[in-house]
């Protein structure tokens, strides 16, 4: 009992290492996203045991989306095509304006 519990972790974690190939209405997104905010830099998240790897985009004014990518390399190239800079999540955090946004937002969504 015990060793089939161990090889499903494994077919689990084997699959999860290979990525899932990036759906178009995903590229489309992010591709839509930075040709009309300016400013909008991106930020690869690591993959967790509760979801895959991603990319984020912040714009100048922190406005943000996020999606799922099917590799850091992926977000890289993403990038690169696109002239962004690229960080890691993981290392250094999220922007202030990013926050600042997400508190707007909220505040008008009460008032509203």
């Amino acid at each position: 009992m015990h060793n089939g519990c161990v090889s499903i972790r494994w077919d689990f974690w084997r699959g999860r290492s290979r990525g899932v190939p990036v759906e178009r209405a995903t590229i489309t997104h992010l591709e839509e996203f930075v040709t009309t905010r300016r400013g909008v830099e991106a930020f690869l998240e690591p993959q967790t045991t509760m979801a895959r790897t991603s990319l984020l985009l912040v714009a100048s004014d922190g406005e943000w989306t996020r999606r799922s990518i099917e590799s850091p390399a992926w977000g890289r190239q993403f990038a690169g095509r696109h002239s962004l800079p690229l960080y890691d999540a993981a290392v250094v955090g999220y922007p202030q304006r990013m926050r600042d946004y997400n508190a707007r937002q909220k505040g008008r969504r009460v008032t509203e």
